[in-house]
């Protein structure tokens, strides 16, 4: 007979049993979370969220949970909107998030835990239109790898000048 738990326990998927998978944040996102561990505590297997006795939250009070949470943190016109409707929607918006802040692919998928199939295959659309921006990431060291007093670093720019004008 199996242990009859009111949660599922599941493995990090395509990875080993005991498997870990590492998630950088930036500084400040540690500090707010510092903060709401002080504030708040963590449970005794370190659980930021847990169910009112403890342990994980449940699958069957998940959404519950999640609709009160957002009642309490967002306002009237936010709860009646999609935003954050489900959880997964964070995880959505931290992607499309990082690749709008120019995070490789490659690392995107690194820290979400995908390969970058997925991450290419899912939010190519969070990339689109950003033409302009990545022309001018390339223009700027192009033209300082360019010699001075050659004349070519001005033809450069010219060059560039007139192809983001025209559109040519």
């Amino acid at each position: 007979m199996t242990d009859p738990k009111p949660y599922e326990e599941r493995r990090l998927k395509h990875r080993a049993h005991r498997a870990v998978r590492p998630v950088p944040i930036p500084p400040v996102l540690v500090a707010i979370l510092r903060a709401h561990i002080e504030a708040f505590g963590a449970s005794t297997d370190g659980r930021l969220f847990s169910a009112v006795r403890g342990g994980p939250v449940r699958s069957q009070e998940y959404g519950a949970v999640w609709k009160e949470a957002r009642r309490k943190a967002l306002t009237a016109a936010q709860v009646a909107s999609p935003l954050a409707a489900i959880p997964y929607d964070l995880r959505h918006a931290c992607v499309s998030f990082w690749l709008r802040s120019g995070v490789s692919l490659a690392e995107t998928a690194r820290r979400a835990g995908q390969s970058v199939a997925v991450r290419q295959r899912y939010y190519a659309k969070v990339l689109d239109g950003e033409e302009a921006r990545m022309n001018a990431l390339i223009e700027r060291p192009a033209e300082l790898m360019l010699p001075l007093g050659t004349g070519l670093r001005s033809g450069f720019q010219r060059s560039t000048r007139f192809i983001r004008e025209t559109g040519y």
